[in-house]
């Protein structure tokens, strides 16, 4: 992997913490944008969530549940996401920020993982590349043939950690609540 790709993927969420409070600064929350980033928001944990309980990292090809619609699932879950925060900021420029921001990094990224899973799953990686889109879902499910349908666990959810991301935005949705105060005072 370059030198620029292996930037991306270790930095992409460590550079996301100091960002986020960067851009704070330039929130200007109300209770109703926090109510409609909060609603946005939890979709995107939903997906997330859903996508974390078939993910069986570094383990097999999970192409079953939402990976059957996307790739990426998990980057799509983070994106209506950051949507959600975005919306509950009010603000312009932490929108366009958030934009250019998972557009470089996770493009990047996602194509560095289709590479790797080209590599280690081969041919059937190229099949389920080929019915499934990187990004964007597709309305329907692929059909593919595999004998790998796999479910949804909650134990799975539970070892990829998901729940983080849960506590990390509830955690992001009270200090909007915060700075609301503040800037009434």
């Amino acid at each position: 992997m370059s030198v620029a790709g292996n930037f991306f993927v270790r930095w992409r969420v460590r550079l996301g913490y100091p960002l986020a409070i960067a851009l704070l600064y330039f929130s200007r929350p109300t209770p109703p944008s926090i109510l409609v980033g909060a609603l946005t928001g939890i979709i995107g944990l939903g997906v997330r969530a859903y996508a974390a309980g078939y993910l069986h990292k570094q383990e097999v090809l999970t192409i079953a549940g939402p990976y059957a619609y996307t790739r990426n699932p998990l980057y799509l879950g983070s994106a209506i996401l950051a949507l959600g925060a975005g919306i509950a900021t009010r603000s312009w420029i932490y929108a366009l920020i958030l934009i250019v921001y998972f557009a470089v990094f996770y493009s990047i990224v996602m194509q560095r993982e289709a590479k790797e899973l080209q590599l280690r799953h081969g041919a059937t990686f190229e099949d389920y590349a080929r019915a499934v889109p990187l990004f964007i879902p597709r309305l329907t499910a692929a059909k593919l043939s595999t004998d790998s349908a796999g479910s949804f666990s909650l134990s799975q959810y539970k070892k990829n950690h998901e729940w983080q991301a849960a506590v990390g935005f509830l955690f992001l949705l009270l200090v909007l609540l915060v700075i609301w105060r503040l800037r009434l005072s």
